[in-house]
């Protein structure tokens, strides 16, 4: 079943310039990356640093990716704020300039009762106007959207999928299971090791931030998983989570984005640099991430 949201959506990483502004020739060449894989971007998601971002620097980074846009790429756009009023107005915006579908999660300072979970999506769907998605991350808001509620909202004319990244594999596969067959809602998996599983298993796309520094190898995952071939998904699915594991294995969130960012800057895509409050690593760090790195890589060319 083609659905209007599917394949691989990579949460994009924000690239900046020393001063810490957008950096837009960095946006284009990533954006370029990704339209060579078969990739579009989620920009302003978390990889992309969104909680960090003025108005101003959000409109702005969003502006660049759409200028870089490529045929067939799709733009979705985070929609990430503690302040409802400032999530529509957000969403609004950016569906005026261009987006294709806006991922909005909860907000992140209160612990939010089922209703009012309900009540929050209920209002941004209504009062956005247009296509957006709900993006369950406990990770960041301490809070699971119930899947009782994804169903409820699902059904809004506006709401038409779920980016999921809970660490619930039992979740997971009942999401699936419940969307397989809904033309009008898309489950995409925001959980990179379920990769190769999920969309075995019927997910409709996947959302990996691994995704920013091995695009390739996720258009491969993905192509093995339209195909029908599962060993070659697995062959994938164990490559990324080995890189995955050098820029995530053993650091917070924070330092896992800087060090992705590290990486992008060996390949030349973007510069290492930080929205305050996050940081770039130590030297020290900086030297295990880039040695495992091309450890790596010598192994993966080796014939």
């Amino acid at each position: 079943m083609k659905k209007k949201y599917e394949g691989v959506v990579v949460p994009m990483v924000t690239p900046l310039t020393a001063k810490g502004e957008i950096d837009q020739e960095a946006v284009a060449k990533i954006m370029q990356q990704f339209a060579q894989n078969s990739i579009s971007p989620l920009v302003l998601g978390t990889t992309g640093e969104s909680a960090s971002f003025s108005e101003k620097e959000s409109v702005e980074m969003i502006k660049a990716a759409l200028a870089s846009k490529s045929a067939g790429q799709q733009v979705y756009a985070g929609v990430v704020n503690n302040s409802v009023s400032e999530q529509i107005n957000k969403g609004r915006q950016y569906l005026e300039l261009g987006v294709d579908v806006v991922v909005a999660t909860l907000p992140a300072y209160y612990i939010l009762t089922t209703e009012q979970m309900k009540r929050h999506f209920e209002v941004l769907a209504e009062s956005i106007g247009g296509p957006m998605m709900m993006y369950n991350i406990k990770a960041t808001t301490q809070m699971s959207i119930p899947l009782s509620v994804v169903e409820e909202i699902s059904h809004h004319h506006n709401c038409w999928g779920l980016k999921d990244s809970e660490r619930d594999i039992g979740r997971m596969h009942a999401a699936i299971d419940q969307y397989r067959e809904r033309a009008d809602f898309s489950f995409f998996c925001g959980w990179g090791a379920q990769s190769a599983n999920s969309l075995r298993t019927g997910a409709d796309g996947i959302v990996p931030s691994t995704g920013n520094i091995v695009p390739e190898m996720y258009k491969s995952l993905y192509a093995a998983s339209q195909e029908g071939d599962d060993a070659s998904a697995l062959h994938y699915q164990e490559l990324t989570d080995e890189v995955a594991k050098i820029y995530q294995g053993g650091k917070s969130l924070g330092q896992s984005l800087a060090a992705l960012k590290l990486m992008m800057r060996e390949k030349g895509w973007c510069q290492a640099f930080m929205k305050p409050p996050l940081t770039s690593l130590s030297k020290s760090e900086e030297e295990e991430v880039l040695t495992d790195w091309k450890e790596f890589m010598n192994d993966v060319q080796k014939p």
